[in-house]
């Protein structure tokens, strides 16, 4: 958990039309952002672990987005 200031908070996110080849690349995507430690994919929704000093749930949602996918929290 480099780059961590704060106790990793989990959410998990609804994602419309990600199948799980597809969450590999947008799991990519979030792992990529300082502060997130983890984030695993499965059909339809994707659970994230990140840093909230660092981030927002919405610029998870955006990073989501991104990648060509409709995002929210479930």
């Amino acid at each position: 958990m480099q780059g961590m200031t704060a106790k990793p908070t989990r959410v998990l996110l609804g994602v419309r039309g990600m199948n799980k080849e597809a969450g590999v690349r947008v799991a990519a995507a979030l792992e990529a952002m300082p502060g997130v430690s983890r984030a695993m994919p499965d059909e339809g929704q994707i659970e994230v672990h990140y840093d909230p000093s660092q981030h927002t749930i919405m610029d998870l949602v955006r990073t989501v987005r991104g990648q060509g996918f409709l995002a929210g929290m479930l």
